[in-house]
């Protein structure tokens, strides 16, 4: 929770503000196999809303499937796919340039429990509503999976 990122809209968000809900984050992409899973999460998101936050973190880093800019990526999930849960600005989330919050993801001597990398867009990691690191799941893992659902019932 002592982490924040950018929202799509260039504001300043911190984790702190989801304290007591479970966190869903997904790296997203609009022009990839998996994009309408969008509309999973968003089902998901609406269904879970008292307990759950879902947050889009748009990529470009898995074959170039995210080359929008906020605009453009914000007009195509609201409009394709009536996406409203937070998303935000573009980021990386592996390599040098990863974002803070994919650093504490995917590495176990921050996060306490796995270390793991993004194997693709759509991946999945689900934090407690302590802050506390639950799971991850691949792109394969569809929003409304027992997998994820059965944490939030």
């Amino acid at each position: 929770h002592d982490l924040e990122y950018t929202s799509i809209e260039g504001e300043t968000v911190s984790l702190k503000s989801f304290a007591g809900k479970y966190i869903l984050f997904v790296n997203v992409a609009s022009k990839c196999g998996f994009t309408p899973q969008y509309e999973g999460l968003e089902t998901l998101s609406e269904q879970y809303k008292d307990q759950l936050v879902v947050i889009g973190f748009p990529c470009d880093q898995f074959g170039g499937q995210e080359p929008g800019g906020s605009e453009e990526i914000q007009s195509f999930c609201k409009l394709r796919y009536g996406v409203n849960f937070p998303l935000s600005e573009k980021v990386e989330v592996k390599g040098s340039n990863q974002h803070e919050i994919y650093k504490w993801l995917t590495n176990k001597n921050k996060n306490g429990k796995s270390s793991n990398s993004v194997k693709w867009n759509f991946q999945k990691y689900l934090v407690d509503p302590e802050g506390k690191f639950v799971e991850y799941y691949y792109s394969i893992t569809k929003p409304l999976s027992k997998k994820i659902t059965k944490n939030l019932n």
